[in-house]
């Protein structure tokens, strides 16, 4: 039995002396799904202030029981008392133990550069069930179809409303509620909706683990009758494809519930509120069908007035019945929840022919549309989403597969009606609109935007429109496809979260969304497919049973790993999975390593390599797999380095000398088999980059290698990368980090086939899966994916702004911009687990201007652009007689040097 996770906690911000600022103060759980360490939470905070150089000398924290002992500075349940150490991130709690629903306050002190400043405001956090035995009932459910639900290729099934009424004879000081709702639930207590979260909980392999939210909502209740109610969709777990290819897709079982609410009395006495036969339901609700794929099915007319409240008669409901529990161990969801994060307005509507008209949003998005109308009970609307149009303006749903992505309105015929579905989500730009009983206008209809509600960290513009939109582009797809796990698209018949398109996307990613959570949890969903002999799946949540056995789709586990670490400075999730990779390579190389030391076994080789011309690529499919070789090698020797920086890391340095032994060994046959001593080069493009950027190419062949990888760019390429995802992770670091920024910069600014550009050129306004998705074969076509952004978002983040991570978490910050004769500006941001980096540069006319921003408990090696010292200033003052600034050496084209947090105006002359 895992123990549960902790609730995760937000900040709040104070004033303290001498303008310095305690903010943003969160409770985390990062550690691995087996329950080790969770009940001692990790804790954080962030400082701002205005002086130079400011930095964090000691801290002490306060653990108390109540908000009144906090006050009071009693910390009954930890003290960590002074602590002379810098650090802000990631303390582990180290008190008394803390029991099941507790609630816990803290506070924390800092000095900095030795002066005592006074405590933050007060942080808090909630403990979830700790315990199986905490939970009490039993699930409920119906482990059946009603007469109006059909169980088949394209199944139908209606959502299930649940209902309880409880006397609560005493007036209440506290109640917080503990849901697992499956697939997906909405509550509602007393006639309102509980929190703002939608298509809750996360999605998981339910046979391994599932998950469940935490409410309070002591303000929701009162003494006397209260009334619960919970519908229940289906979300993953009743998928509606059961029947359509069960060799492939898992069958969960039917939606089902486990519900608890602790309520504690003023005079001290408390009882649970559970689930139980008593419970009634029906599923002759309003939502007739929900799915997905294939859109929800609404009928006004079977609205149930007041069926949240104590005054409805649910005499012709059924009593629920207890049901089997899902298998999965139960953990809280420490991911944010999805919700509406945005609403847009559609930009036109037209009509199509007779009581049909297509709605343009303008952007492609992911969520639904809420419907405003009037009309007469029985009418009927029909929305039909779609990502492109076809010549004539009529939606091309080609690229959907047999996804039905329509949504069905029935009307009650009441007055104006609103509606929006709760259980599916579509990616589209565009929309049909049928059976509309007037002529419907713009003001009918917006666009709900849906994802996972993280945190915007990212902000960049330059001078370059093309890598503005693209930059746009990538920000709408990526937030689009979070939802509860990485997914790749989410519009056709898949949707689901394939290890080989996040690698190194991810990372990118990391710039503009704190998605530090989300791909913690995807690292548990992969651990969690991890067969017994070490196998790992293609897709995690494992909802498709894929195990093809390669190195670069299951060795995302590591690389995502080492990400986390690297952005967010964090080593817990590399301890947790550690064992698990570990054992991962044993099974890939037991099995498919031979005698040479040639890892044999690559499922899909450079996956989405680019045809040679655009009208080569007319009509031909996506979906070709080209295995090699030298990809799984070339990785292999990759991995065997993250291994032993994560044996470091984790204390297993008795692993380290057997990692760097195979690796050697490993180098060697790599040059042995695949290096071409004629032709100074390992194959194609996307080989030499890999042999590159993993240190592969023997020293003195570097620069012959690099010459050959640059001739197959802008020769044989014709100034084009013509790269897959494997490729495209690595060829603008590859390139810039070898002295070649023009070159990367040309390929990040072209608008002819293939680049990103192009896809901006013809109408994109998210990420394509294709380079020729405007001409490919429709069934493997999204017009809303990551894989291909590889690792432009790092290269513009890095190396255009200037903002890397030197040493984990930001805490030494690396700031290079490159400087291309193109771009004449960059303006950018990122904010860190230590607070906002700022990098803003601009140049004209040999003059470059540079303000920069380092936080508190930082420091920043910066390289500008200037020959000599002497030509550089900071706010019109010559560097020497600036305090925080120290000159490390001056090379090149670049002087470097060492600041400490602060504001910074740099000039000087090119």
């Amino acid at each position: 039995m895992s123990l549960m996770l902790i609730s995760s906690i937000y900040c709040f911000s104070f004033e303290k002396d001498d303008s310095i600022t305690i903010y943003d103060l969160r409770t985390e759980m990062l550690d691995n799904p087996e329950g080790i360490d969770v009940l001692m939470p990790r804790l954080s905070w962030k400082i701002a202030g205005e002086r130079r150089g400011l930095h964090q000398t000691a801290y002490r924290i306060l653990v108390a029981s109540s908000a009144e002992k906090l006050a009071d500075d009693t910390a009954d349940l930890w003290d960590s008392g002074k602590q002379n150490s810098s650090r802000t991130n990631g303390i582990k709690y180290q008190g008394k133990d803390l029991q099941s629903s507790q609630d816990v306050y803290w506070k924390v002190k800092i000095w900095t550069n030795n002066q005592e400043n006074s405590w933050s405001s007060t942080s808090h956090w909630s403990m979830g069930l700790l315990n199986f035995k905490d939970w009490k009932g039993r699930w409920i459910g119906m482990d059946s179809l009603t007469h109006s639900d059909r169980d088949e290729k394209f199944s139908k099934l209606s959502a299930r409303y649940f209902r309880k009424t409880y006397r609560l004879p005493k007036q209440i000081k506290s109640a917080k509620a503990h849901i697992i709702g499956l697939g997906l639930y909405e509550l509602y207590i007393n006639g309102k909706k509980i929190g703002d979260q939608v298509l809750a909980p996360a999605p998981t392999d339910y046979s391994k683990n599932i998950l469940y939210n935490t409410f309070d909502v002591t303000d929701a209740l009162r003494s006397g009758d209260n009334t619960i109610g919970t519908i229940l969709g289906n979300g993953r777990y009743y998928t509606m494809r059961q029947n359509y290819k069960p060799y492939k897709i898992k069958d969960f079982g039917y939606p089902k519930m486990l519900f608890n609410v602790l309520v504690e009395y003023t005079d001290g006495s408390s009882e649970v509120l559970r689930t139980d036969n008593s419970w009634k339901m029906t599923a002759d609700g309003p939502i007739r069908s929900n799915n997905e794929y294939d859109g929800e099915i609404y009928d006004a007319r079977k609205e149930m007035p007041g069926w949240t409240t104590p005054v409805f008669d649910d005499s012709n409901w059924i009593n629920a019945q207890y049901v089997s529990p899902p298998s999965g161990n139960i953990e809280a969801q420490m991911t944010e929840y999805m919700k509406v994060v945005e609403t847009i307005s559609p930009i036109s509507i037209s009509p199509l022919q007779p009581d049909t008209y297509i709605l343009d949003m303008g952007q492609n998005m992911v969520g639904w549309i809420q419907l405003k109308v009037k009309g007469s009970k029985g009418d009927q609307v029909k929305l039909r989403f779609a990502e492109i149009l076809n010549k004539d303006g009529s939606l091309n749903v080609d690229n959907l597969r047999d996804a039905q992505a329509t949504d069905v309105y029935t009307l009650k015929g009441d007055g104006e009606e609103i509606w929006e579905p709760s259980f599916v989500y579509h990616g589209f730009r565009y929309v049909e609109i049928s059976g509309f009983p007037s002529t419907p206008t713009l003001e009918n209809f917006k666009g709900r935007v849906v994802n996972d509600a993280l945190e915007e960290t990212g902000t960049f513009e330059t001078s370059n429109s093309i890598i503005n939109q693209v930059h746009k582009n990538a920000y709408w797809a990526i937030r689009g496809n979070y939802k509860g796990m990485p997914v790749d698209c989410p519009q056709r018949n898949e949707r689901q979260p394939w290890l080989g398109d996040r690698p190194t996307s991810a990372y990118g990613e990391s710039f503009i969304f704190d998605n530090q959570k989300l791909y913690s949890k995807w690292l548990d969903d992969i651990q969690y497919s991890q067969k017994s002999d070490g196998a790992i799946a293609d897709v995690a949540p494992a909802f498709w049973m894929y195990y093809s056995d390669n190195m670069t789709w299951p060795g995302t586990y590591l690389m995502i790993a080492d990400m986390i670490h690297r952005q967010f400075g964090t080593v817990a999730p590399i301890k947790a999975h550690y064992p698990h990779m570990k054992k991962w390579l044993v099974y890939m190389r037991e099995r498919y390593m031979d005698e040479n030391y040639i890892l044999t076994k690559d499922s899909y080789g450079d996956w989405v390599a680019p045809p040679a011309t655009i009208e080569e690529g007319r009509g031909m499919t996506g979906n070709v797999k080209h295995p090699s070789k030298l990809i799984s090698t070339a990785y292999h020797y990759y991995y065997l380095q993250l291994m032993s920086k994560f044996a470091a890391l984790t204390e297993n340095q008795n692993d380290i000398a057997g990692y760097q032994e195979l690796a050697d060994k490993v180098k060697k046959a790599f040059n042995k088999h695949f290096f071409n001593k004629d032709k100074n080069s390992y194959g194609k493009l996307t080989d030499n980059i890999l042999a590159f950027e993993f240190d592969l190419v023997p020293e003195p062949k570097k620069e012959a290698v690099f010459n050959s990888l640059v001739h197959q760019i802008t020769k044989e390429n014709n100034g084009h990368l013509n790269t897959g995802i494997i490729g495209t992770q690595w060829i603008m670091r590859c390139l810039t980090e070898n002295g070649r920024a023009d070159l990367a910069y040309t390929l990040a600014t072209g608008t002819s086939y293939p680049s990103w550009g192009y896809m901006v050129e013809n109408g994109a306004t998210t990420i394509w899966e294709l380079w020729n998705g405007n001409t490919a074969a429709p069934n493997m076509n999204s017009y809303n994916h990551v894989m291909l952004l590889g690792d432009l978002i790092i290269w513009y983040y890095e190396n255009l702004a200037g903002i890397k991570s030197k040493k984990p978490g930001f805490k030494e910050i690396q700031m290079k911009p490159i400087m291309v004769d193109e771009l004449s500006h960059v303006n950018a941001s990122y904010n860190s687990i230590h607070g906002p980096i700022v990098s803003r540069w601009k140049k004209n006319n040999k003059k470059f201007k540079w303000e920069i921003s380092i936080p508190p408990n930082t420091s920043a090696d910066i390289y500008v652009p200037a020959k000599d010292l002497k030509y550089i200033k900071e706010n019109g003052q010559p560097i020497a007689k600036v305090d925080g600034i120290e000159l490390i050496e001056v090379k090149g084209n670049r002087v470097h040097l060492k600041l400490e947090s602060g504001n910074y105006k740099l000039s000087s002359k090119l």
